[in-house]
C-alpha cells in the first residue's frame, strides 16, 4: 500500500475515494507510528512513522493507498506506548503469544491502554485492545429520524444489558441490542414511543477492584459496546436496535455523559457522528461538561433532542406523594413546566426504583462494599409502615396505592414524563440505591414479577393510552393560567377544598387542577390531589351547558370501564392518599 500526506480532519479514521486517511492529535516533541495489522496478527504489516514537520497545528496525519478490503486493526505507538485511537470506531481484543503477554503484563498499571475490555471483565488470557476497520455497508431501508414533539413522547429509560440480562426475560439474546429488539412489541403495547439507553459506548466494565456497570467515565465513546452484542458485531447490532425501534415508531436517545477530560470538540464531533452514522434521535448530556451552548448552535443537530437530568420535579413529586407539607406551590409549578431540554421523571437509575421509593425508608446498599456510604441519603422516600418486604396486607395495600399515585403525578404532569425500566411490574433493587457496580440480579429487570404485577402494568397501559388519546394532557407550550379562548375559563387554574382557591396553607396536601379544552379541542377535566392521609371535601367548578363531571380515573379504582357520574355536582370528598381524574361531558 502507497503512504501520501493525509489531511488532519476529521480526527479517526475515515474512507475516501482516495485511500483510508489517519488523523490523530499527538502532543508536540512525541514521537508517533501507526501501527497496521491483519486480523489478529501480531506483527504489523505497515508501519508509517508520522512526523511532526507534517503535523497540522497537533494532529499527525497519513493516507493509505490500494489497501484491500481485508480486515485490519490498528494502533498508536506514541514514545514507545501503544495507544488505542479514541476515535476508533470499533474495538476489537487480540490473543497475543507469551513474549507478548509478559509485556502486557508489566503495563497493568494502565490496563485500558494495554488489555482489552473482555480480558479486564473475565479475567482470560492477555489480550491487546485495538481498533479495528470495517469496510461494510449498512442498508438502513430509508430509515430516518421520528421527530416526534416532545410534548407527545412517552419516554421509558433503560439499561441495554440488564433490561433482558435475568433469565426471566425470555429473551433468546439476553442482555444485548438484540435483546432489546427482542422486547420491542412489549413496549409498543406499553405505550412507549422513546426509550432512553444508558451508556452503549465501549468503556472497562472491571478494574482489578471496580465494576463499572453503568458506564460512566472514561471510554471510547465512537465505539458501541461490544459485549452488548449477541454476535460481536456491536456496530450492526446497535444500527439494527435503532432501525427496527424506529419501524415501531419507537425513538432512541442515548445517555452521552462524557468524562471531564474529553475535549468539546470530540464531545460535539462524537453527537454528530452518532446522530449520523446510527439515527439517533437524541441525547442526555450533563451540562456541567458538555458544552451546551456549542451544542445547541450547531446547525448539524438543530433537530436532535437535546436533553439534561434535572431532578427537582422528582424531588417534588417525591415529597409530595409521601405527604411533606408545604409543597402545594412546587407542584403546581412543575405540573405545567417542560421544555425542549427538561424530562420528567420520579424515579431513573440514580436511586431507588419505584417499588423501593415506598418500601424503604434507608438505602440499603452494603452489597457495594463501600460499607453503605455510597448512593444518595436523601431520597424522599417512605416505606409506609414497614422497612422492605413485608406480610402485612395494609403495607402492602398501601404502597401499591401509592405506585399507583405515583405514576399519575407522572403522566398527568404537562412535560414530557420518563419511566425507569421495570416501575411498570414492581421491579426491585432490594433497597440498593446506587447499582453502578451491581452487573448481577440485584440490578437486571425481573420479568417474572410482570405476572405477579400484572395490575399495575396494566393500569400505566391505560393511563399512557388516556395521555396520549387527549391533547389536553400533553400542550405544547406551557399554560399561562389566561383565558386565551375567551369562554370564560382559563386554560388552566388551581383550587383546593374551595372552588377558584388555590391552597396556599403551608399545612395543605391538597390541589385541584382545572383544565379547559377549549383550546385544543378537548373535554375539561379537573384532576384532583389528596396526598393527606385524611379525607378531604373538593368543591367542583361549575361546566357550562347541560356538561356534567364524571370520574374516568381514581386511584383506587384505576381507569374506569364507564365513566361514573358524580351524584353531587357541586362537591365530592376524596378518600386518603387518592387522586382522581374528572371528565367534563
Amino acid at each position: 500500500m502507497k503512504q501520501t500526506q493525509g489531511t488532519p480532519l476529521p480526527l479517526g479514521v475515515t474512507g475516501t475515494d482516495k485511500g483510508m486517511n489517519f488523523a490523530v492529535a499527538v502532543p508536540q516533541g512525541k514521537e508517533c507510528e501507526l501501527l497496521l495489522y491483519q486480523k489478529g496478527g501480531e506483527v504489523p504489516v505497515c508501519v508509517c512513522e508520522l512526523t511532526e514537520e507534517t503535523a497540522v497545528g497537533e494532529v499527525r496525519c497519513v493516507r493509505l493507498k490500494d489497501m484491500d478490503d481485508k480486515p485490519y486493526e490498528y494502533l498508536y505507538r506514541i514514545d514507545g506506548e501503544n495507544y488505542v485511537d479514541p476515535y476508533t470506531k470499533r474495538i476489537i481484543g487480540v490473543k497475543v503469544s507469551a513474549e507478548r503477554k509478559n509485556l502486557i503484563a508489566g503495563q497493568l498499571e494502565e490496563p485500558k491502554k494495554s488489555i482489552s475490555v473482555e480480558e479486564a471483565n473475565h479475567g482470560t488470557a492477555a489480550k491487546e485492545l485495538r481498533g479495528e476497520l470495517a469496510w461494510e455497508q449498512y442498508d438502513w431501508e430509508g430509515d430516518r429520524p421520528l421527530n416526534i414533539p416532545m410534548n407527545r413522547v412517552v419516554a421509558y429509560s433503560l439499561h441495554v444489558r440488564g433490561f433482558t440480562r435475568h433469565s426471566s426475560s425470555k429473551v433468546k439474546h439476553k442482555g444485548t441490542f438484540q435483546g432489546v429488539v427482542e422486547k420491542i412489541p412489549y413496549l409498543t403495547e406499553l405505550g412507549i414511543n422513546q426509550i432512553h439507553c444508558m451508556p452503549v459506548y465501549e468503556f472497562e466494565e472491571r478494574t482489578r477492584t471496580v465494576i463499572n456497570y453503568w458506564g460512566y467515565g472514561p471510554g471510547y465513546y465512537f465505539a458501541p459496546k461490544k459485549s452488548y452484542s449477541a454476535s460481536g458485531d456491536a456496530v450492526t447490532e446497535f444500527k439494527d436496535m435503532v432501525k427496527s425501534c424506529h419501524k415501531a415508531g419507537i425513538e432512541v436517545v442515548l445517555e452521552m455523559p462524557f468524562d471531564g477530560g474529553v475535549s468539546k470538540q470530540m464531545m460535539q464531533e462524537c453527537l454528530r457522528y452518532y446522530m449520523m452514522e446510527y439515527h439517533a434521535d437524541g441525547f442526555i448530556l450533563n451540562p456541567g461538561i458538555a458544552p451546551m451552548d456549542m451544542i445547541y448552535a450547531d446547525p448539524i443537530l438543530k433537530k436532535v433532542k437535546i436533553l439534561t437530568h434535572k431532578e427537582d420535579f422528582q424531588n417534588t413529586m417525591r415529597r409530595f406523594l409521601k405527604g411533606d407539607e408545604g409543597m402545594v406551590g412546587g407542584v403546581i409549578y412543575w405540573l405545567n413546566q417542560h421544555t425542549r431540554e427538561n424530562y420528567n421523571y420520579i424515579t431513573s437509575q440514580n436511586g431507588f426504583t419505584l417499588n423501593d421509593l415506598v418500601s424503604y425508608d434507608c438505602k440499603h446498599n452494603e452489597a457495594n462494599g463501600e460499607n453503605n456510604q455510597d448512593g444518595p441519603d436523601y431520597n424522599y422516600s417512605w416505606n409506609c409502615g414497614a422497612e422492605g418486604p413485608s406480610r402485612k396486607k395494609a403495607v402492602n395495600e398501601l404502597r401499591k396505592n401509592q405506585i399507583r399515585n405515583a405514576f399519575l403525578l407522572l403522566l398527568f404532569a404537562q412535560g414530557t414524563p420518563c419511566i425507569l425500566a421495570g416501575d411498570e411490574f414492581g421491579n426491585t433493587q432490594k433497597g440498593n440505591n446506587n447499582v453502578y457496580c451491581q452487573d448481577n440480579p440485584i440490578s437486571w429487570l425481573d420479568w417474572s414479577k410482570l405476572k405477579r404485577q400484572s395490575e399495575t402494568f396494566e393500569l400505566v397501559k391505560k393511563l399512557i393510552a388516556l395521555r396520549k388519546s387527549h391533547p389536553v394532557f400533553m400542550q405544547e407550550e406551557p399554560l399561562r393560567g389566561l383565558d386565551s379562548m375567551r369562554c370564560g375559563i382559563p386554560d388552566v387554574s388551581y383550587h383546593g377544598e374551595y372552588a377558584w382557591r388555590t391552597p396556599d396553607e403551608f399545612s395543605s396536601r391538597q390541589l385541584g387542577v382545572y383544565y379547559s379544552g377549549a383550546v385544543v379541542g378537548d373535554e375539561d377535566y379537573f384532576i384532583i390531589y389528596n396526598m393527606h392521609w385524611l379525607e378531604h371535601s373538593f368543591a367542583l367548578p361549575a361546566l357550562s351547558g347541560k356538561r356534567k363531571w364524571y370520574v374516568i380515573v381514581s386511584t383506587k379504582e384505576g381507569v374506569l370501564k364507564e365513566p361514573k357520574l358524580l351524584e353531587n355536582q357541586h362537591e365530592t370528598i376524596v378518600a386518603e392518599r387518592t387522586i382522581l381524574i374528572l371528565a367534563g361531558r
